[in-house]
Order: C-alpha cells, then sequence, then structure tokens
C-alpha cells in the first residue's frame, strides 16, 4: 500500500497544474501562482516520501516527468500566451504578426519536456542540476506574469523582454549548466551556503516586490549557479 502514496502526489500535482492551465486561459494569474504552486509541493512531497517509504520505482519517475510537464511547462506557458495575447503592447511593425507570437510561450513545455527526458536518463542529478529544473522555471514565469500584466499593455518594451526569457530560459533548460539543488540535507551553514543566501534573497526579494519576487529570486539562483561554477 505505501509503495502507491507517492503516486498520489504525483497525481495531486498533474491535477493541479490541469487547475492552473485553466486558472491561465481564464486570465486568472492569481490562480495560476496558487495551483503552480500547489503543484510545487506536491512535486517535493512525492520524491520525499518516495525516498522516506524506500517506494521509488520506474513508474513514479515516469508519472513524476508527465505531471511536471503539465504543472511546470503547459501550465506557465498558458499563462505567458494569455499575457503575450491579451496583455501586452506590440511594436508597430509587427502588428500583422501579433496574432501569432502568443504561440511562441509553448517553446516553454517543449523545452521543459526535452529537460525532464535528459534528466530521466541522467542518475547523475542527485545533489545538482545540469540546466535550468522545471520547477524554478515555472515559478519564474508565474511570478513573471502576475507582476507584468498590467506593465505589458502600455510598455511595448515588456514585449522584447518576455521574448528574450523564452528564449534564453528555455535555452538554459536543456543546457549542461551545473545548477545547485535546492535540498538542504543537513542543518549546518558548511555545505548548504548557496541553498541559505537564495533563501534570504528571496524573503527579502518578495518582501520587497510581492510576488515578482519570485521571478527575481529565480533570477538570483541562476546567477549564483553560474558565479559558483566559475569560481
Amino acid at each position: 500500500m505505501k509503495r502507491h502514496i507517492p503516486h498520489v502526489f504525483t497525481m495531486m500535482n498533474l491535477f493541479s497544474g490541469c487547475i492552473a492551465v485553466v486558472m491561465a486561459f481564464e486570465g486568472n494569474f492569481s490562480g495560476v501562482v496558487i495551483w503552480v504552486l500547489i503543484a510545487a509541493v506536491c512535486d517535493f512531497f512525492d520524491g520525499f516520501v518516495a525516498r522516506l517509504f524506500d517506494a521509488t520505482s520506474p513508474l513514479g519517475k515516469e508519472l513524476d516527468s508527465l505531471a511536471d510537464v503539465v504543472s511546470f511547462g503547459v501550465a506557465p506557458a498558458s499563462a505567458v500566451f494569455i499575457l503575450l495575447r491579451d496583455f501586452s503592447a506590440y511594436p508597430s511593425f509587427l502588428t500583422d504578426i501579433s496574432s501569432y507570437l502568443p504561440f511562441l510561450a509553448y517553446l516553454i513545455p517543449v523545452f521543459s519536456a526535452l529537460r525532464l527526458g535528459k534528466f530521466n536518463l541522467d542518475d547523475k542529478q542527485t545533489s545538482f542540476f545540469l540546466g535550468l529544473p522545471t520547477p524554478a522555471n515555472a515559478l519564474f514565469w508565474i511570478s513573471y506574469c502576475y507582476g507584468f500584466r498590467y506593465i505589458a499593455s502600455v510598455n511595448e518594451v515588456l514585449f522584447y523582454l518576455t521574448l528574450g526569457f523564452i528564449i534564453v530560459l528555455s535555452l538554459l533548460l536543456v543546457s549542461n549548466i551545473p545548477m545547485f539543488s535546492f535540498k538542504i540535507k543537513t542543518f549546518k551553514f558548511k555545505g548548504n551556503e548557496k541553498q541559505i543566501l537564495l533563501v534570504i534573497l528571496l524573503i527579502i526579494f518578495i518582501a520587497l516586490w510581492g510576488i515578482i519576487g519570485i521571478a527575481i529570486g529565480i533570477l538570483a539562483y541562476i546567477a549564483i549557479s553560474l558565479i559558483a561554477n566559475m569560481l
């Protein structure tokens, strides 16, 4: 019986991701944030419970990736699609093709699926990740859409910024750049310096800027990983 408990959390992850997609198409960015965060919590607990009960399985691994494609790929991409379709101002020279440009958002689940496929075939990514983790990418996009949904309609610079982030973060998903894991295995400072620094920065950013602080925190996560690799 206990071997099926992690699957319950995985299915809750998928269920939450599906609701987040609906929230996105209703233009309810607050709902997207809530349900993707719920999916992220379920995603954490399915792995935690699997390790706790020694109930890891090939089926659980595949189900987890399938759920993640929806919750951390399709759901945030749908939010970006609505941001680009209904809330963004476009440069005048792109007016004729503006109805097609929002579909660029779905590069996010395409590259997320590639990233998850690579992860499933790699047994080395236990204490670190190669490339940007899909939950981190999703958290960036849901907070970005929530924070800029009104500004995007009055400032066409936001279109270029959104397009740039779609390209850069999608490439980071499938890159071989080492990025540190969010897991804190001990309560000692030594060995957890990067994780603790990120938590402190996230608290500061959210206190200063609210939900959009999550997106800034994910950019900080990428920057800390890059700096750590250079050092």
